[in-house]
């Protein structure tokens, strides 16, 4: 497991989205009201819509194409629609320091 520092927390807005590169893959970031860091990809899996844009309300967010309602916690969308999206670990050091914990062997290019 590796450990990749996105940024500190003070840079990110509560309940906006934030896109990181992580070589080919493109991560949707939400800091949510209770300090704490999501990470999932930045697709909705109904349309491919950036999740990044979409509403957060709780530790849900809102596909801003068709509203699709995804758990921000284990990535499953939420009923009556069906799907998932891939979910990254995060945390949030003693500094400040937001962490994405990635597996060994992805590209770990960063582009925000």
């Amino acid at each position: 497991m590796n450990e990749l520092i996105i940024g500190h927390i003070s840079e990110f807005p509560e309940r906006t989205g934030r896109v990181v590169r992580l070589g080919e893959i493109e991560l949707a970031l939400f800091k949510l009201t209770d300090g704490t860091v999501k990470a999932i990809e930045n697709l909705c899996p109904h349309k491919n819509g950036k999740l990044s844009e979409g509403i957060v309300c709780d530790h849900h967010v809102y596909c801003p194409l068709h509203d699709w309602k995804i758990d921000l916690h284990d990535g499953i969308v939420q009923a009556p629609d069906e799907g998932c999206v891939t979910t990254y670990s995060t945390i949030v050091d003693g500094a400040g320091n937001v962490i994405l914990l990635v597996q060994d062997g992805v590209n770990e290019r960063k582009v925000s």
